[in-house]
């Protein structure tokens, strides 16, 4: 099986095209939803982020107040790691845990931080979402409702964009609307079907 680590900044419409494929019924893995389901209520890993964080980093209902934790971390790098040791291994894990159940000749991982977490190792092939840095930062605007300096601030905190392009086998560019992402995920589909077919 051929496993394809999806990438890209943010805003860049990772989550967009994850989706473009799984409707093509391409088996997708998602670090972002793992880590989500890592940190719901009762599990340890949220235990260890509130001893790490203290109770201040619950909301009022005991789950895991997310702007919080992201004001703390991207003011702060020390913790940002902490935080990563937490959570990291874990996904990496359960990633793992998934590949081993996928049935397709290839499958998407979508890792935002692929290449900042150093996990380039699980992947055969690497395939970046890229847009420019403005319009991220008008989709994130207009998605999260979260001031321009905070997203910057994430932005500089990833891989630059020519990092991500350098180390790329395929590309994806995200400025031009639905029907091209369709058309450009159909290709990308057509290429790693031959792709498996002749590991």
């Amino acid at each position: 099986m051929l496993v394809i680590g999806l990438t890209g900044g943010i805003g860049s419409g990772k989550s967009t095209v994850a989706n473009l494929f799984a409707e093509i019924a391409v088996t997708v893995i998602d670090a972002d939803v793992i880590a989500r389901e890592l940190v719901e209520p009762g599990m340890p890993a949220l235990v260890a982020i509130e001893d790490e964080f203290g109770p201040n980093i619950l909301d009022d209902d005991g789950r895991l107040d997310r702007q919080h934790l992201r004001q703390i971390i991207f003011s702060n790098p020390v913790a940002r790691r902490r935080l990563e040791a937490i959570l990291h291994p874990l996904i990496r894990a359960e990633m793992n845990n998934r590949l081993t159940t996928v049935t397709g000749p290839y499958c998407i991982v979508v890792i935002p931080l692929l290449f900042e977490v150093g996990q380039t190792d699980m992947m055969d092939r690497i395939l970046v979402v890229d847009c420019p840095e403005q319009l991220q930062i008008e989709r994130i605007k207009t998605r999260d409702n979260m001031p321009e300096e905070q997203i910057r601030a994430i932005i500089r905190s990833q891989a630059t964009r020519d990092e991500r392009l350098d180390q790329a086998d395929d590309i994806i560019v995200n400025d031009s609307g639905q029907d091209r992402l369709k058309q450009r995920v159909v290709e990308l589909h057509r290429k790693y079907l031959e792709l498996a077919a002749n590991q």
